[in-house]
């Protein structure tokens, strides 16, 4: 699931591959407020993975946001 939010930061999302990785924080990798609501939009829309953006900002690592895709998705399965 990692690899997948990797892939979305940085082809969709336009972010430094540098600053994504598991341990990074939402602002290490560049993740603005705007990037938070891409980021729910593309899961929810384009990968069916409900995650609100208020979620997300609740979130302070890329480790937590795998882990929430993680259980949204084994919940929707």
């Amino acid at each position: 699931m990692y690899d997948l939010l990797k892939t979305i930061m940085i082809e969709n999302l336009q972010l430094d591959a540098d600053g994504v990785y598991p341990g990074a924080s939402r602002e290490d990798a560049g993740l603005d407020s705007l990037g938070v609501v891409d980021l729910s939009t593309l899961l929810n829309e384009r990968y069916g993975i409900p995650i609100t953006d208020h979620e997300l900002f609740e979130l302070t690592t890329l480790d937590e946001i795998v882990s929430l895709m993680e259980q949204r998705t084994t919940a929707a399965a």
